[in-house]
C-alpha cells in the first residue's frame, strides 16, 4: 500500500538561469490543497487574539505560578483572562502616562512570567513594538539592543535590574524609565536617577495611570508589533520585524494543521512556561494557548527543579528544545541501568514490542496498551501524567531520542522547523507517522516552500533525492531586519526567504535538515566540509554530550573539542584502570586515544570520507556554555566565538 504523500504541488521547478541557480517544485501541505486556511473571523492583530478570548472565556484560568508558603512551593495559583485583562488595561495607561506614543519600543527583560505576558499584551493593546531580551543575555548584548532598537521604557525581572544598571551610561541615550517586575532599592533608584531615568516599582508602576482611561488606537494587520533580536551565531544580533500579520497567520495555520490530525488545542489545555519568551518558539505557542482560552504555568526559573513543577503542574503539552529531552532521555537510561537486570530486562522487552507494533503501522496508543500501563506509565507520570503533545524546536533531535520517547512517553512527540523570520512554525512532522522519523515533517498550511539548488556544495534540487537550501514564500515572514536593508535584501528575494539550511525531501513529503549552507569550509587538500552534518553523526557517539568539529584551509584534517559525559567517561575509567577525578581524566592520553576511537567508529560505521575522520581531540570537563559566550540562548553553537576561545588547544592539536 502506498504511503500517504502530505504535501502537493502548487508550482512547477524552474532551471538555472542568468547565473541563477535551478529551483525545485513549490510545495505546499496536503491540508492546504484548496488554499490557505481563512484568517480567523475578527482576528487582525495580537492585541485581538488575547482580548477576543477574554470576551469568550473571561473566567478561565489564564496564567499561573507557584505558590510560596514559608518559603516552600505549594500548588499553582491562577488568574483568570479577565483578572489579567484589567490589570493590562491598568499597565497600558500607566504607559501611556509616562508619555509613550504608539510605536514606542518597550523592552522586557527577564525570565518568563505573568508580568512579561502582561506587559506584552499592554504593548499589542496600544500599538508599542515589544522588544523582548533574553534573560541570559550579558550587559553588552543588551545595550546593543537598546540602543539599536531605541528603546526608551523597560520592564525587567528584579533580579536582572543590577545587570541593567552595567549598560549605563551607553542605554541611557534612550532608556528613560525602568519597571521593576517585583520591587526597587533606594540605592537602586538613587544610582538611577543620576542619569535622569525614573525607576518603578511593579505595584507603584501600576497607579501611575489614575483613574484616566486612554483610547486604544486601531491597529492594523501590517503593523510591526515585535522587534525580536535573533541570538547571532555570527556578528551582532539582527533585529527581526514581525507583524500582527505574521502571528495572526501562523496561528490559522496550526490551528488547521491540529485539528486535520484531530489533537486540536482546547480550553482544557495547559502548557508549561519555561523556554524564553524572547523566543519566537515559545511566544508562539503562548499565543496559540491564549488563542483557545487555554492555561499558562511558569516554572520557578530553575532548571533542576523543572521536573517538579511539571509534576504539579501536568501540562497537556511539553515544549522542549534538544537539550531538554537529551537529559530527559539521559536520566531516563541511567534510571533503566539503575533497576537491576529483571527491571532492565522487562523494560527493553516492551520497548521493543511496542516499537515493532508502531513499525507495522499501529498509532502509539494501540500499540500496546499494557506495556503502557505496566511499563511505560512511570514514564508518562514524570511528565506530570497528562502531556499528550511533546514538540521539539529551535534545533535537530537525535533520531535514537526522538525513536525512544515516541515509544516510552506515550504521547505524540513531534519534531518542529522554523526561524525567527517565518515566525517559527514552518514545519512540524506528523502524529503517528514512524517514517517521519529524523526529519521535520511537513509544511505547515500556511506556506509555500521549495529547495533551490546550491551547485558549488552538489546540492541539487532537480535530482531525484531533491537537495538544496530551504526557501519559504507566505504571510508568516518577517518584515525585514530594523534598520538593516541590505541584510533584509541578501535573504528575502522575490518573495522568498533563504533560510540558509539545506533540506532534503523525503518520499513522503516530509522535510530532513541535512546541513547549514555557510558551515562549510575548505580544508588544505581542496575538500569541502559540511560541519554542522559532521557533528550530527559524531554526536551519535553515546558519551559525548557535545561536540564542535574545526578545520581551515590551511590543515589537512579535522580536530574536535568534545563536552564528554562525566559518569560515562569515570565509569570507561573505572574499567580500564585509570584514576583521577573527571578534570584530570579529561587531560588522559588514554582517555583522548578512547574517544578517536570511537569517533572513527562511527565515521566508518556512517561510511564517511577519509578527510571527514576527526584526528585529535581536546576534552572539556565543562559544558559550552552562555558565561563564556560559546553557545546562544538556544543553545547553537557561536562558532567565531568558540575559536576563540579555544585557540590555544586548536594550535596545540595541529602542532602535534
Amino acid at each position: 500500500m502506498e504511503k500517504e504523500r502530505f504535501i502537493v504541488e502548487v508550482e512547477p521547478s524552474t532551471p538555472a538561469k542568468d547565473g541563477n541557480p535551478s529551483m525545485g517544485p513549490v510545495y505546499r501541505s496536503i491540508f492546504a490543497k484548496d488554499g490557505f486556511p481563512e484568517p480567523i473571523p475578527g482576528l487582525d492583530c495580537c492585541w485581538d487574539i488575547f482580548r477576543l478570548s477574554v470576551e469568550k472565556y473571561p473566567n478561565n484560568r489564564m496564567l499561573g505560578r507557584r505558590e510560596i508558603i514559608n518559603g516552600q512551593p505549594g500548588k499553582y495559583v491562577w488568574m483568570t483572562y479577565k483578572e489579567v485583562y484589567d490589570i493590562v488595561l491598568q499597565v497600558g495607561n500607566s504607559l501611556r502616562n509616562c508619555g509613550i506614543e504608539e510605536g514606542g519600543r518597550c523592552g522586557i527583560y527577564g525570565a518568563n512570567c505573568s508580568e512579561w505576558i502582561m506587559s506584552m499584551e499592554a504593548c499589542n493593546a496600544h500599538g508599542f513594538y515589544c522588544v523582548p531580551l533574553y534573560d541570559t543575555l550579558g550587559a553588552g548584548a543588551v545595550e546593543f539592543i537598546i540602543c539599536h532598537a531605541e528603546v526608551t521604557f523597560a520592564f525587567v525581572e528584579e533580579k536582572k535590574i543590577s545587570e541593567l544598571l552595567k549598560t549605563f551610561p551607553g542605554s541611557t541615550k534612550y532608556l528613560r524609565t525602568i519597571v521593576s517586575f517585583g520591587k526597587v532599592t533606594s540605592q537602586q533608584k538613587e544610582e538611577v536617577e543620576k542619569f535622569s531615568v525614573a525607576i518603578y516599582s511593579w505595584d507603584e508602576f501600576l497607579t501611575l495611570g489614575g483613574n484616566k482611561q486612554f483610547d486604544l488606537p486601531v491597529k492594523k494587520k501590517t503593523d510591526i508589533c515585535t522587534i525580536m533580536y535573533t541570538s547571532g551565531t555570527t556578528g551582532d544580533p539582527k533585529g527581526v520585524m514581525i507583524s500582527n500579520n505574521s502571528i495572526v497567520t501562523l496561528i490559522a495555520g496550526v490551528k488547521c494543521l491540529l485539528e486535520n490530525v484531530n489533537e486540536p488545542l482546547t480550553v482544557n489545555d495547559v502548557y508549561l512556561s519555561y523556554l524564553p519568551l524572547a523566543h519566537i518558539f515559545d511566544r508562539v505557542i503562548e499565543e496559540c494557548f491564549i488563542n483557545h482560552g487555554a492555561s499558562i504555568g511558569f516554572w520557578r526559573g530553575d532548571v533542576k527543579l523543572l521536573v517538579e513543577d511539571i509534576g504539579v503542574l501536568k501540562p497537556t503539552v511539553f515544549c522542549a528544545v534538544p537539550r531538554v529531552l537529551d537529559r530527559i532521555y539521559s536520566g531516563l537510561q541511567q534510571k533503566i541501568a539503575a533497576g537491576g537486570f529483571i527491571k532492565q530486562t522487562l523494560f527493553n522487552f516492551a520497548h521493543s514490542l511496542k516499537l515493532r507494533s508502531m513499525r507495522n503501522g499501529y498509532k502509539h496508543s494501540e500499540a500496546s496498551p499494557l506495556c503502557d500501563k505496566i511499563v511505560f506509565n512511570n514514564v508518562k507520570e514524570g511528565l506530570g501524567g497528562n502531556v499528550r503533545l511533546i514538540l521539539s524546536g529551535a534545533a535537530p533531535l537525535a533520531a535514537h531520542v526522538e525513536e525512544f520517547l515516541r515509544v516510552v512517553s506515550c504521547s505524540y512527540v513531534l519534531q518542529g522547523y522554523g526561524l525567527t523570520e517565518t515566525c517559527a512554525g514552518t514545519f512540524v512532522s506528523i502524529p503517528d507517522e514512524l517514517d517521519m522519523l529524523g526529519t521535520v515533517g511537513p509544511p505547515v498550511p500556511n506556506v509555500d516552500v521549495c529547495l533551490e539548488s546550491v551547485p558549488e556544495l552538489g546540492y541539487d534540487a532537480l535530482s531525484s533525492t531533491p537537495r538544496g537550501e530551504v526557501c519559504v514564500r507566505g504571510d508568516t515572514l518577517f518584515s525585514g531586519y530594523f534598520k538593516r536593508e541590505d541584510l533584509t535584501k541578501e535573504v528575502l528575494i522575490d518573495g522568498w526567504f533563504h533560510t540558509g539550511d539545506i533540506g532534503e525531501w523525503q518520499p513522503n513529503g516530509s522535510l530532513k535538515i541535512i546541513d547549514r549552507k555557510k558551515n562549510i569550509f575548505k580544508l588544505s587538500q581542496g575538500e569541502y566540509v559540511a560541519v554542522e552534518n559532521l557533528e550530527n553523526i559524531y554526536g551519535l557517539v553515546p558519551d559525548i554530550d557535545s561536540i564542535w568539529v574545526y578545520g581551515n584551509s590551511f590543515e589537512s584534517f579535522l580536530i574536535a573539542i568534545i563536552n564528554p559525559k562525566k559518569q560515562a567517561v569515570e565509569q570507561w575509567a573505572e574499567q580500564t584502570g585509570i584514576s583521577g577525578d573527571f578534570n584530570a581524566l579529561c587531560e588522559h592520553v588514554k582517555v583522548k586515544e578512547y574517544f578517536i576511537e570511537e569517533l572513527t567508529r562511527i565515521a566508518k560505521e556512517k561510511k564517511l570520507k577519509g578527510f571527514e575522520f576527526i584526528k585529535a581531540v581536546h576534552l572539556d570537563p565543562v559544558p559550552f556554555d552562555m558565561e563564556r559566550d560559546l553557545i546562544t540562548p538556544t543553545f547553537k553553537k557561536k562558532r567565531p566565538q568558540l575559536l576563540k576561545y579555544y585557540q590555544n588547544e586548536i594550535d596545540k592539536m595541529y602542532k602535534k
